[in-house]
């Protein structure tokens, strides 16, 4: 019985020696200059994404029902594929100065979706998950030049994700 408490606590210690500290959200998001339109250029795809083609995620914020409310489009597997339009409900959670939502999905479910990088004109943004599962690139344009994806595979890095995980998102220009 003492090998068997042993060896579970040897296993549990080196399972949280593996866990990763939180991501840590941008500072600040000003809600109004968030909300729009987003093209997904890269991902660490969700199941239903995973060949995703054109994709583009839109946020309008609804001010009586204090919801994010999204429009998750694209073509699946290829630029002509039938078109997946999702609509997930968004909640700003709490003390967060609107970098931290609930992403719901599913009802009862909110799964967490973590502002971690926005740029200074609202052009660019990372949204990541603690769990280091999913991750999403998004622009408010769809070009995406070399110097752009290298500098996603560093921020992946950055963010203590697997960059080889990365799946470029193919946009028709």
């Amino acid at each position: 019985m003492k090998k068997i408490f042993i060896l579970c606590l040897l296993f549990l210690t080196a399972c949280s020696s593996h866990q990763k500290k939180p991501i840590d959200p941008v500072s600040e998001i000003e809600l109004e200059s968030f909300m729009g339109d987003w093209y997904v250029l890269a991902h660490i795809p969700a199941l239903i994404e995973k060949n995703a083609y054109n994709a583009i995620e839109s946020y309008k914020f609804n001010k009586e029902k204090q919801e994010i409310e999204t429009t998750f489009t694209f073509n699946q597997s290829d630029y002509n594929g039938p078109q997946k339009i999702y609509k997930p409900k968004g909640y700003v959670i709490p003390g967060t100065n609107n970098a931290v939502w609930g992403m719901q999905f599913i009802w009862p479910i909110k799964a967490q979706y973590i502002i971690a990088y926005i740029d200074e004109g609202y052009e660019n943004t990372i949204v990541a998950r603690d769990k280091r599962d999913y991750l999403w690139f998004m622009s408010r344009k769809s070009d995406l030049s070399t110097e752009k994806k290298q500098w996603i595979f560093k921020k992946t890095e950055e963010l203590g994700y697997d960059k080889d995980m990365l799946r470029f998102v193919p946009h028709r220009p």
